[in-house]
């Protein structure tokens, strides 16, 4: 499509390809055809993107907190400038609604706003001296060049978080971003060259994920890395940075769990768990996916969320009527086939969906199992596609001990009018984020991370830029 560039490594200032040539081919998912090549990253290249970090980080660590901050503000209007067009590329790319991606471009400008603001309150500390004549400070200084590995899922979003606080922090940083969603990213970093990032404070790379990461990990210009993705991918990783004593901030898989109380707003349950379950065609780590509902409730709510999930108009994400765009990738639908038909056979009941939706494109259609035996596959392993699958409880007992039977503890949600439930909610249900009666989820100003398999680390709030900073601590007498 001519409207589709082909996108280009991001090295030391400028744009370029691989020296050799190479390029890696993006597909539109709504069609399943080639709309454009990205650049594929050798070992030269990387080399290029380490000794341009290097250097960017000397300069950019000296910079202040203010005009870091300056620089951050003015990429974020350019973001939200640039978000119609941006926001196509995405859609081109990735296949969610035109509305999402438009929304995730404005929400990664808020976040380069909050992360500006972030880097000038990065305080020490005077601490009091057992002795008049000596002064004892701490001082937060960046810990040094980043490498941030990011999925495809949300393009912009996975990115923005590491590069903002990285920046803030006055950290140098090498993005290596998805492969088959590679212009939205570029865009992003448009904006930070742009609005005046000096030359080698920000570079992008493209290739194959597993030779960038084994090679940029270990090397000793990289002091810091965040990851994006699944819990198996991240395990390997996090050992990889520990081999080599570096930083890391993990946000890995999850398997949220929804507890509806039997006293539970049923209308506001289903609407918003409708609404959150097939944004973005499930491909969301935080995405609500094991559905608890008191046995009261359940057969109506089974009932109201299948009727929702058949009315979703699914297609093509240019299309304004469109709810729900195609998965992204042609290998999720026989993985969700996989994941159905075991359930199934063990005596789940399919209430709709379960199939792929026409022959172009990958498109497939929102799903619900209920009453699915805890052998299921999916009971056990993150679909990350449109699937919901309701179960039943007796008592809250029985849902929380349910909630926590995985290893995973990224997202939770749940619903109550009675506030003692909410409370024990709260404390008992082992996730790193839990929003109760509302979708409270991803603001920048709020943490956003897991416990347990699910990784360590925030990438929002107050305690997000920690990781990008070093703490220490001098003393002085006279």
């Amino acid at each position: 499509m001519a409207d589709y560039p082909d996108t280009q490594l991001f090295i030391d200032g400028t744009w370029r390809p691989a020296a050799d040539g190479r390029v890696i081919p993006v597909l539109n998912p709504a069609t399943a055809t080639q709309i454009g090549t990205v650049a594929w990253a050798g070992k030269g290249e990387l080399d290029a993107a380490l000794a341009a970090a290097e250097r960017g980080f000397l300069q950019w660590s000296r910079t202040s907190a203010f005009e870091r901050g300056a620089v951050m503000r003015r990429a974020a209007q350019l973001m939200r400038e640039r978000a119609e067009t941006t926001a196509r590329l995405m859609t081109l790319e990735q296949g969610k609604p035109l509305a999402q991606s438009k929304a995730e471009v404005l929400a990664a400008a808020d976040t380069i706003d909050w992360f500006a603001g972030e880097g000038q309150r990065a305080y020490g500390q005077v601490i009091p001296a057992r002795a008049p004549d000596v002064l004892q400070i701490t001082m937060k200084l960046p810990v040094g060049p980043v490498a941030a590995f990011t999925p495809w899922n949300f393009p912009i979003n996975q990115i923005v978080r590491k590069l903002s606080a990285a920046l803030a922090a006055g950290c140098s940083i090498i993005v290596k971003a998805p492969e088959e969603t590679p212009a939205s990213p570029a865009e992003l970093i448009r904006a930070f060259a742009d609005a005046g990032a000096p030359a080698g404070v920000v570079n992008l790379v493209y290739g194959v994920p597993a030779e960038i990461s084994e090679y940029l990990i270990p090397h000793p210009v990289i002091q810091k890395i965040s990851f994006t993705g699944s819990t198996p991918v991240g395990k390997q990783l996090a050992s990889l940075a520990g081999l080599h004593m570096k930083r890391a901030t993990m946000e890995l898989g999850g398997h949220a769990p929804v507890i509806v109380a039997g006293d539970a707003d049923l209308d506001l349950a289903v609407s918003l768990m409708v609404t959150q379950k097939f944004r973005n065609a499930g491909q969301v780590c935080v995405s609500p996916t094991r559905f608890l509902v008191q046995e009261r409730l359940a057969d109506d709510y089974i009932a109201r969320f299948t009727e929702a999930a058949k009315t979703l108009k699914v297609g093509d994400g240019l299309d304004s009527a469109t709810e729900m765009g195609p998965l992204a990738n042609e290998r999720r639908i026989p993985a969700l086939e996989g994941l159905i038909k075991d359930a199934v056979a063990q005596g789940a009941k399919l209430t709709t969906g379960g199939r792929r939706i026409g022959n172009e494109g990958w498109f497939f259609e929102p799903t619900v199992l209920a009453d699915v035996p805890l052998s299921a596959r999916i009971m056990n392993e993150e679909p990350f596609g449109p699937v919901a699958v309701i179960n039943r409880f007796g008592d809250l007992d029985e849902a929380i001990a349910e909630a926590n039977r995985l290893p995973y503890g990224l997202a939770a949600y749940a619903f109550t009018r009675d506030s003692a439930t909410a409370t024990r909610l709260g404390n008992e249900v082992r996730a790193g984020m839990t929003t109760i009666n509302h979708l409270g989820l991803s603001l920048p100003e709020t943490p956003f991370g897991g416990i347990r398999d699910s990784g360590y680390g925030t990438e929002g709030g107050s305690e997000a830029i920690e990781a990008y900073l070093d703490t220490r601590f001098v003393t002085r007498k006279g």
